[in-house]
């Protein structure tokens, strides 16, 4: 969202400092608070006009008539999108402790996601968002058949993210009693066969497949193989279905004097534990990203669609197999948000998540 206001040089110094120290202290801002603590060369009169002129505009308000100003969320994005850039310092440290304290080696993927949302809900100090890949964009990375007795067999598949599935079937009746080396060896071929043929491909294609190419001697599989993949597609879709989030840092904004009011508190916990899919299309539709020259949505205030969180921030960017977004990284927390620390967080640990998946 873009706001249309021609601020000069002062006014926008001005709005930058009001922004800047009433996120710092949660109190309304006066002129003479800026005078001090910036060491503005100009009088407390002029920056009193500039703020009136920002008052003026909506970048600004005044909770009290005998209280300072503080930003709208008008103000916020003015602030957000022209006058700051995110921390570089932020970006680095996030990197850092990603890659020190995930390891890739041992955790499932849930495991290693969840540890980046309590590192980023830590350094944040918001709550942290973190999905799990969606459904439809998941791959296969290996599969292997496996015969466990003379009549089942087994079949196991890892997924891109290492997750693994395993399905238990009937192998088709022979004709005459099989020697159970022959049937191992078919296996075999057939593992190295649907490996081949499914290695990067989602979940929603195989049943898309010709068996044809398998050969006469491997006829009497063709159903079995039709009937594993359909079963197989139709487990894996259900298993990741709905989006699954990652939640942490609930205690950690909770602090923030924005979250005094017991309802507003409730409101939003509701959200995050019962509603989760009402965030979905927030956290993945993005049409300012570009635009903005970051790779990330920023929602203020107001903009916020769902009731409970319109007065906050939601930061989102996704994280990406190659160029196909597969899930999403957020935080949220109170419009009073050190964005520069928050945006730099969120884009670096969508940034780190895909790096690790290419």
């Amino acid at each position: 969202m873009s706001i249309n206001v021609s601020l000069n040089n002062r006014q926008q110094q001005v709005l930058w400092a009001t922004v800047r120290h009433y996120i710092a202290t949660a109190e309304p801002v006066g002129s003479e608070a800026l005078v001090k603590e910036y060491k503005m060369s100009v009088s407390s009169a002029t920056i009193r006009s500039a703020m009136g002129h920002l008052e003026k505009v909506g970048l600004l308000f005044q909770p009290h008539t005998s209280a300072g100003r503080v930003p709208s969320d008008s103000g916020y994005r003015i602030y957000v999108d022209q006058l700051i850039q995110p921390s570089a310092g932020s970006a680095v440290q996030v990197e850092q402790l990603l890659s020190d304290r995930l390891n890739w080696d041992r955790w499932s993927f849930a495991a290693l996601l969840k540890g980046a949302a309590q590192i980023l809900s830590t350094l944040s100090g918001y709550i942290a968002l973190v999905t799990m890949p969606l459904t439809q964009t998941t791959t296969l990375r290996h599969l292997q058949l496996v015969q466990v007795d003379p009549n089942r067999v087994m079949l196991i598949i890892v997924t891109d993210t290492y997750e693994t599935q395993s399905i238990l079937m009937e192998l088709p009746a022979a004709e005459d009693e099989a020697d159970p080396e022959v049937i191992d060896r078919e296996l075999q071929i057939l593992s190295n066969f649907l490996s081949d043929q499914l290695r990067g491909r989602s979940f929603s294609e195989l049943q898309l497949l010709d068996w044809s190419e398998l050969g006469q001697e491997f006829d009497r599989y063709g159903s079995f193989l039709t009937t594993l993949m359909s079963d197989l597609s139709s487990r894996l879709a259900q298993s990741s279905l709905p989006t699954q989030f990652l939640i942490s840092g609930v205690s950690e904004v909770l602090r923030h004097p924005e979250f005094s009011e017991l309802q507003q508190v409730q409101m939003i916990l509701q959200l995050l534990e019962e509603e989760q899919h009402q965030l979905v299309p927030l956290i993945f539709e993005q049409p300012e990203a570009e635009s903005s020259g970051r790779r990330v949505s920023i929602r203020i205030g107001s903009e916020n669609p769902l009731e409970p969180i319109r007065s906050c921030t939601l930061i989102s960017s996704t994280y990406n197999r190659g160029s196909v977004p597969i899930g999403s990284v957020s935080v949220l927390g109170p419009t009073r948000m050190v964005y520069e620390d928050a945006i730099a967080l969120v884009e670096a640990t969508a940034g780190y998540l895909s790096d690790v998946l290419s």
